[in-house]
Formats: C-alpha cells, structure tokens, sequence
C-alpha cells in the first residue's frame, strides 16, 4: 500500500469522508465534504497527515501558525513534530489576529497550516494577520486539498492529501443534488 492509499484508508476509516449535498463554508455546493473533525478526533489519521506536511516543510522554518478552529490542533502537532513553536489566529469581529499575548519574532519563518483548503480564505486571511506581524510566510500545508484549481498563496504550497471533489456555486447546483436535502457543516456562520 503506498503512502497516498494509506492516507485515504485512515481518512475513511475516521468517518471524515462524507456524501450528500452540502453547502460549505464558502457558500458553495458540493457532493463530497470531508469533516476535519473526525481527523483531528483520530491521533492516528491527524498524526500520519501532519508527518506529511512537517516532513515536507522540515528545515524551511521557524514557527508553525494556523487558524481557529481546526488550525490550531494541526499548528500544535505539526510544530510538535518539527520541534518549533506555534501560534493560533484568531477571529476579532471578523478579522483574524494574534490574541493572548501571541507574538511572531520579526521577519520569522511561518508555515501557515490548515484542515481543508476549497477557497483558501482562511489562509489569506491567517497569512494576512502574519505579515501585519512581522513574520515572513515561508509555506502553507494543509491536510486536505479539496479545491478545483491551483490557488496562489506567495508560498511554497504542500498537501498531505489532494481530492477531486466538485463544488458549484448557488445558482449552478445541478438538478441530481438540488433534490438532496442540504446540510450546512462548517465552523463558518
């Protein structure tokens, strides 16, 4: 079984891989969603798909960020793993920031990390609260890639696992997956 095929079993078997009709985060519509939180509830699965992304960034920097929510389990363990330190953005009236005494050293080395990428938002807005830190953004990795097209982050870009999975906007919703009721999953209002 080769690493890609491991991945997805673990993914699978956590219950993280989802079907129906889901509107995401973003607003869009999908047939697939993939619930961060039945990884980061399986040490196993988030391990294996942290080692990914610390594997590939080792050496490259100095401290490891991520969001609010799920960010902040996937920073701690991929610093953990690199033997950094990590810092977790927050949202202030919806601004992301660094709180609690939080700092980046000046011109430091981030890798900005995440659960699922479909727009990259999160991450520009986390990035966006790194730079206005002073810190340099040297990579993203994220644990899941579930977007249809390339994104540009100014970095060096990594995913433990990349998914073809459709996502259509609210008034290109095919006719099959308008007849499935809609759940809306997702940690954004």
């Amino acid at each position: 079984m080769n690493n890609r095929e491991m991945l997805e079993q673990l993914l699978k078997e956590s219950g993280a891989i989802l079907n129906g009709h889901f509107k995401l985060t973003s607003g869009r519509h999908s047939n697939v969603y993939f619930e961060k939180f039945r990884v980061i509830e399986n040490p196993k699965a988030l391990s294996a798909l942290c080692t990914e992304i610390a594997e590939h960034f080792k050496d490259q920097v100095d401290i490891v960020a991520g969001p609010t929510t799920g960010g902040i389990i996937i920073a701690f363990e991929v610093a953990r793993q690199m033997g950094l330190n990590a810092v977790y953005v927050e949202s202030v009236e919806g601004v992301k920031t660094l709180r609690r005494g939080a700092s980046v050293p000046e011109n430091a080395r981030v890798l900005i990390v995440d659960d699922v990428l479909t727009t990259g938002l999160s991450i520009h807005e986390t990035a966006q609260a790194i730079s206005g830190a002073g810190g340099t953004i040297a990579g993203v990795g994220v644990l899941i890639d579930r977007a249809p097209n390339a994104i540009d982050f100014g970095a060096p870009y990594f995913a433990s696992y990349k998914v073809e999975a459709e996502s259509w906007a609210e008034d290109e919703i095919p006719d099959w997956l308008a007849r499935i009721p809609i759940t809306k999953p997702g940690t954004r209002a």
